[in-house]
């Protein structure tokens, strides 16, 4: 009983870690294009230097999240191994914003 257990957080665990990669790849993929549009709307080459830098920013904080949640979770997967009493109960998350079930977004 006690490995069914494991595998279901083992599962819980690797659907949650996917779902926090598509996350962050959405968010990159939207950091991209709002450059893109701001760098045509722009006249100045300053501008178009904030754009590209503003896109830098969101997608290193799109992939610092990914990486938080990616923790979080192994962190809920170690606690219910240990536990061993897990009830499957235990929130994985994709937004690394604990107290809200995965898909949810608490933000």
């Amino acid at each position: 009983m006690q490995s069914g257990k494991n595998a279901a957080a083992s599962a819980k665990e690797t659907a949650a870690n996917a779902a926090a990669s598509a996350k962050a790849g959405m968010e990159k993929t939207k950091a991209t294009l709002q450059e893109k549009g701001e760098k045509m709307t722009a006249h100045d080459p300053m501008q178009k230097e904030m754009a590209r830098e503003k896109k830098e920013e969101r997608k290193h904080e799109a992939e610092y999240e990914k990486q938080a949640a990616k923790e979080h979770n192994a962190a809920q997967k170690q606690t219910t191994g240990t536990m061993g009493t897990g009830t499957g109960t235990h929130s994985y998350t994709t937004t690394n914003v604990t107290g809200h079930r995965t898909g949810t977004g608490g933000i």
